[in-house]
């Protein structure tokens, strides 16, 4: 309702879920507006289950694009969204960490190799596809898998020793940093395509080797065989992780280079000036605009 006494307003995804998308537009009462996106909220409307939903949200979103006068797009998956939804200027910013929360520590020490992951219960399923993988690489019984990010009792790989460790924001970092690789296993399905790398992005904070699936950001964030490995199927999967496991100073390699592409393109301290900037063009040319016309 107080809409009208700012010059630009920021709306993350949607500013009213569930709801027909024009009350988005119009309660901004005119005020220009920029919508971020660092994950498809568009699906989750025009791939419900529900036809109706389908029908009567489906387009939600592509209309609030339409009218933004930016969208901040984390990737180019969301980016392509806005342009065919006729978006007047879209944008591509990463989503970043802080540096200052990822300092550089020594390389972890383990006596057995970590493999390690980060997620949510409802992406551990990624975990389990992985099953059959990851007992090969453990059956000799030098490595174990950490997974960070649920409390639940009955998370479990058959066949793989497994660390379920809770996610907390104090301890987060220190966790990490004792991975001796990061995955990020993925199914190449639309929702998956949309995501922005994040676990990615925080192994290479951490100085960490990654091996994830090629689908979407992942397969620019991965650069083969410098900042790690690209798999597609079982074999190259193996093959990554094994290779890691058994070459520590290849590992020392692929985490400095992970860490020093975080520094140039994926943390606050880069990112931020940018999007700085673009707020205050934004609102120079919106002024300008106004000006004209009165």
């Amino acid at each position: 309702m107080r809409a009208k006494q700012f010059d630009l307003i920021w709306i993350e995804k949607e500013a009213f879920p569930w709801l027909p998308g024009w009350l988005d537009v119009i309660l901004t009462c005119g005020v220009p507006y920029i919508v971020d996106f660092d994950d498809a909220q568009f699906h989750r409307y025009d791939q419900h289950s529900s036809q109706l939903v389908r029908r009567i949200l489906g387009l939600k979103i592509d209309r609030l694009m339409r009218h933004a006068t930016l969208i901040i797009a984390g990737n180019k998956y969301l980016a392509q969204r806005a342009w065919k939804a006729g978006a007047a200027r879209v944008e591509i910013l990463p989503t970043v960490i802080d540096l200052h929360r990822y300092p550089k520590a020594p390389l972890p020490q383990n006596s057995i190799f970590t493999i390690g992951w980060i997620g949510s219960l409802s992406t551990f399923k990624h975990l389990q596809d992985m099953q059959s993988i990851l007992q090969v690489v453990c059956q000799d019984g030098d490595a174990q898998m950490v997974a960070i990010g649920s409390t639940a009792s009955d998370l479990q790989l058959e066949g793989v020793p497994l660390t379920v460790k809770p996610w907390s924001g104090e301890t987060e970092v220190q966790e990490l940093q004792q991975f001796d690789v990061g995955i990020m296993p993925l199914p190449d399905k639309p929702w998956e395509r949309r995501k922005c790398g994040f676990k990615l992005i925080q192994y290479m904070a951490c100085s960490c080797p990654i091996v994830g699936s090629p689908v979407g950001v992942n397969q620019d964030i991965i650069e083969q065989g410098i900042t790690g490995f690209q798999a597609s199927n079982a074999e190259e999967w193996i093959k990554a992780l094994v290779l890691l496991k058994q070459d520590k100073e290849l590992r020392k390699k692929l985490g400095a280079a992970g860490r020093q592409k975080v520094e140039q393109q994926y943390c606050l301290q880069v990112t931020a000036p940018k999007l700085t900037h673009l707020l205050n063009e934004v609102n120079e040319t919106e002024l300008k605009a106004k000006q004209l016309i009165f």
